[in-house]
């Protein structure tokens, strides 16, 4: 039961699942590209295998929520991770455009399924045990730990390449059968450390949450049309999953089209993708300070324009060396601007609709990275990656000032909702920097995609 734990109990329990999420993404994140070039894919096709994942996480992303929200969220994040267990299983093996389809057909299931749960259980356990308790910090915290987790997998997944093949695994199929061992483990972590109120339980509950999830979905898309903030802010996923195809599908194929060598990059992409999730959880720590000198939503619309500008120091820059400082600096600027947005969303709900609308949130970057990977692949094929790049480039800078309406509407209060209506929650940035992020005037700066990405 939830309810017996402690705050700190809470806030590390949610550290160690969260790291467990991420330390298989940190070990495919380098190689999964290059392995399905090696198994005989054009960036076209790779491009629509992803699009398989966007296309069923958007049509999933919010009935899964609205679930989450009903029916509670270990058992959701329970059958996410199974799902995602078939899925790497599957991936070992799939040697074939249709069998890689259906490696990405089941991980747009799992997306949809874990987008949100894990963070919504944190933050609302954290509420039930202590309502002044400093949320965001441990949000905050959670950032860092999943740029360590990435990195940590991707320092291991290098490695693994370059030790070269093992009887007939090939060496880019090495870290994918480690990331499937390490699924395992998470799923056993998840059963054994995530616990949960819930009031009944059976198949007629069940039917009942059912129902009450397609409630909570109605309500929290009327978020929408109430408040032009959050509209804003969620418009800004749609430019951002559309760039990320950049420094996550199209930085190992330029880092090999620069070396001269697949296998060699994937062996480079290991220690630099670690320096890079690194890199990625300092920026998360930077959160406070950006938001002591700038303010969240000021914050997030400047390192917008700073991460288009890195993706252009990638598509250009002649030498390795220099494409992976620009990777590095990405991430850096990654790592620091997904707490302030996902802060600047947290504080426009309350808790009861709050994974309805972290998954709205991620729901509108999946078709956008979908239509990024199969547009900009085919300006990759057609023209060259550094072309590619630097459209993804503008595409990430242009989202900045959307977030404007969240900075003009800092003190403002919304009005009171109508009967039943999700409450909509306008809160004020810091007024000074002498008051500490996590104190009672800044409850909502917080840290995702997925980073096989990153998010959120």
């Amino acid at each position: 039961m939830t309810a017996v734990l402690s705050v700190r109990q809470i806030h590390v329990r949610y550290l160690v699942l969260l790291s467990l999420r991420w330390l298989p993404v940190g070990l495919l994140i380098p190689i999964f590209v290059l392995l399905m070039q090696e198994r005989g894919l054009t960036l076209t096709q790779i491009g629509l295998a992803l699009a398989a994942q966007g296309v069923i996480v958007f049509a999933l992303e919010l009935p899964t929520a609205g679930l989450a929200d009903a029916v509670g969220r270990r058992p959701v994040l329970v059958i996410a991770a199974v799902v995602n267990l078939a899925s790497g299983v599957l991936f070992i093996v799939a040697d074939s455009f249709a069998l890689l389809l259906a490696v990405w057909a089941l991980q747009g299931v799992y997306r949809a399924l874990d987008s949100g749960p894990l963070e919504s259980w944190y933050v609302d356990s954290t509420i039930a045990v202590d309502p002044d308790a400093e949320y965001e910090r441990g949000l905050g915290q959670g950032g860092t730990a999943l740029g360590i987790a990435i990195a940590a997998g991707a320092l291991l997944s290098g490695g693994l390449v370059a030790l070269g093949p093992v009887g007939p695994v090939s060496a880019l199929t090495m870290p994918v059968v480690v990331a499937g061992a390490l699924q395992a483990v998470g799923l056993i972590a998840l059963l054994a450390l995530l616990r949960e109120s819930r009031p009944t339980s059976g198949p007629r509950a069940l039917r009942t949450s059912v129902a009450e999830a397609s409630r909570k979905v109605g309500e929290a898309v009327g978020l929408l049309r109430r408040s032009r903030v959050l509209l804003a802010l969620i418009s800004v996923e749609l430019f951002w999953g559309f760039g990320l195809t950049t420094f996550e599908n199209l930085l190992p194929v330029r880092l090999a089209e620069v070396l001269g060598d697949a296998d060699r990059a994937a062996a480079l992409l290991g220690p630099a993708s670690t320096v890079a999730w690194l890199a990625s959880a300092g920026g998360a720590a930077l959160t406070p300070l950006i938001i002591r000198w700038l303010g969240a939503a000021p914050g997030a619309a400047l390192l917008r324009i700073i991460q288009g500008a890195t993706v252009v120091g990638m598509a250009l820059i002649a030498g390795p060396v220099g494409v992976l400082v620009a990777y590095v600096a990405c991430h850096t600027v990654h790592g620091a601007s997904n707490p302030l947005h996902m802060g600047l969303v947290h504080r426009q709900v309350d808790g009861p609709y709050r994974t309805s609308v972290v998954s709205l949130n991620s729901m509108m970057a999946m078709p956008a990275a979908a239509a990024g990977g199969v547009v900009l692949g085919l300006i990759a094929d057609r023209s060259s990656v550094s072309v590619a790049m630097l459209v993804g480039a503008v595409v990430l800078a242009v989202a900045a000032p959307l977030y404007l309406p969240a900075w003009r509407a800092r003190g403002v209060t919304s009005p009171a909702p109508a009967d039943g209506a999700p409450t909509i929650v306008a809160q004020p940035e810091p007024p000074s920097p002498d008051v500490p992020p996590g104190g009672p005037t800044d409850r909502g700066n917080t840290p995702t995609a997925d980073a096989s990405a990153s998010r959120r």
